[in-house]
């Protein structure tokens, strides 16, 4: 996979430099649910059927955070996640996009349902 490609999938070391610059911003956490780091390759399909390359950022409960490059539009998306036993589609309710380092972008969600579960 080529890097330049402005789509493609952040790395982890993208993923941990750009959290490590939050937490220094961040040092109040005033979030209602517990979140759990949850740093997976996913991929973000927009309403229109754009696949986006992404990574999870964290997970609750309720919603999940992820990392991508490129701006998404705040609406319904799916995002698919997969494990080495199984594959999971959810449909999230994508509320805010916002820009970070390196041309990469942070948003956040929450979860609307699953839509299905693969035993692969």
């Amino acid at each position: 996979m080529s890097t330049s490609d402005p789509w493609s999938r952040p790395s982890v070391s993208d993923l941990r430099a750009i959290l490590e610059s939050i937490e220094k911003q961040d040092a109040v956490n005033q979030r209602t649910h517990e979140r759990i780091d949850l740093n997976v390759p996913a991929e973000i399909v927009t309403r229109r059927g754009n696949t986006i390359e992404a990574m999870t950022r964290e997970i609750s409960r309720l919603g999940i955070g992820l990392l991508h490059r490129g701006s998404i539009s705040p609406g319904e998306v799916t995002v698919k996640m997969a494990s080495e036993t199984r594959n999971y589609t959810y449909r999230v309710a994508l509320e805010w996009c916002t820009p970070c380092d390196n041309g990469m972008f942070m948003s956040g969600g929450r979860f609307l349902g699953k839509d299905e579960e693969d035993g692969k």
